[in-house]
């Protein structure tokens, strides 16, 4: 498929709960303001937000110098952990490379690599992409990185070939009554950085759900991350993280799909979509979807969904695209490159709206 034609069709909209949109409407926007950024699991979706990630905290942020608080699970994570490094532009480039160029070796008949392939595989990945770097993220004199896991319980504090599947229908079926009691199972684990102890804690309030914190180390930071990215079935869990429990540390979406959290201060909320859905197992209960109080200080940006339309295959990039491509990598590559190029419109657009805010296209999340 060939670049998509430019056109008047917007490639973004913005989103802001009732107390963002008073802000705006008094303050308008400026880094300065910003307290919160969020950064979603969601897998490839993540990587049409390169863009607006490198115009964040390559030129718009560096303008300000107040804390920030950066709060990533699952590929959010990865990307808001690569955003603390010196160079974060070239450093966030190099991720949207590698994670778009992974390939794995299949065997004649197999239809996607097994878990241990990819976490294996990934392992090895993060060890090369932040050796010798980890002290900048840890010790970012702005940023502080908050990792966001799930920790299994029960059942699901060992991985098992039967009782994980078992434990995992049970936290479906507890969360299906009540998010609150999927935490019999599955707890929200934080892992923070240095800096974020030092500072004034974490940025959001935990009340909601079953939660432990702990420090992010140079010990742990790379266990952390790689729990944090671990969906369950395509990938191990990490049995273990250094200054934590045991358990089985999954990715962090799973209680925390979307990190619909209880913010405290101004966020400014890049993601693929509209919906801030709270849990990985809330993703089919739409009732869910919908904005709450811990919003209300939130500024959304997401894809306008006509544009995603003119994207290959009329969608983001997303897990599936491993298995639909599973023999043609190139076909692959190619079509998330062109869901790439195209996010730029993205950060274009947000930043022309910065320099000239137009209050009415800012609408209700």
């Amino acid at each position: 498929m060939s670049r998509i034609t430019a056109s008047t069709q917007r490639a973004l909209r913005i989103y802001a709960g009732p107390k963002a949109q008073a802000h705006i409407r008094e303050h308008g926007l400026l880094p300065a303001h910003i307290d919160v950024i969020p950064g979603a699991a969601g897998g490839p979706k993540g990587l049409i937000l390169g863009p607006i990630d490198r115009f964040l905290f390559g030129s718009w942020l560096p303008q300000s110098d107040q804390p920030i608080h950066l709060v990533g699970a699952s590929i959010g994570a990865w990307r808001m952990a690569t955003a603390c490094l010196s160079s974060p532009v070239q450093a966030l480039g190099r991720l949207e490379r590698d994670y778009v160029h992974q390939d794995y070796a299949l065997a004649p008949g197999q239809k996607r690599p097994t878990a241990q392939q990819v976490s294996d595989s990934f392992r090895g990945n993060l060890q090369s992409f932040y050796s010798g770097r980890i002290s900048e993220i840890l010790h970012h004199p702005r940023y502080r990185l908050h990792v966001l896991c799930s920790r299994g319980k029960y059942v699901l504090r060992r991985e098992h070939a039967l009782l994980t599947p078992l434990g995992y229908a049970m936290a479906y079926l507890s969360n299906a009554l009540n998010r609150r009691w999927m935490g019999i199972w599955l707890e929200r684990t934080v892992f923070s950085s240095l800096g974020a102890h030092a500072l004034n804690g974490r940025p959001f309030a935990t009340d909601d759900f079953a939660t432990r914190e702990f420090k992010l180390t140079e010990q742990n930071f790379l266990q952390a991350i790689q729990a944090s990215c671990s969906i369950p079935f395509a990938l191990q869990s990490v049995p273990e993280i250094v200054g934590a429990p045991l358990g089985a540390y999954w990715d962090g979406g799973i209680t925390d799909y979307h990190l619909h959290l209880n913010y405290q201060g101004l966020v400014l909320y890049p993601h693929f979509q509209r919906a801030v859905v709270p849990g990985w197992l809330d993703k089919q209960l739409k009732a869910r979807h919908r904005p709450t109080a811990f919003l209300d200080n939130t500024i959304v940006l997401a894809p306008d969904p006509a544009w995603v339309a003119r994207l290959p295959n009329r969608k983001l990039p997303d897990r599936t695209d491993f298995v639909t491509y599973s023999n043609d990598l190139d076909s692959r590559i190619r079509n998330w490159k062109i869901a790439i190029r195209e996010s730029q419109r993205l950060a274009d657009e947000f930043a022309n709206w910065l320099s000239r805010p137009d209050l009415d296209r800012v609408e209700s999340l």
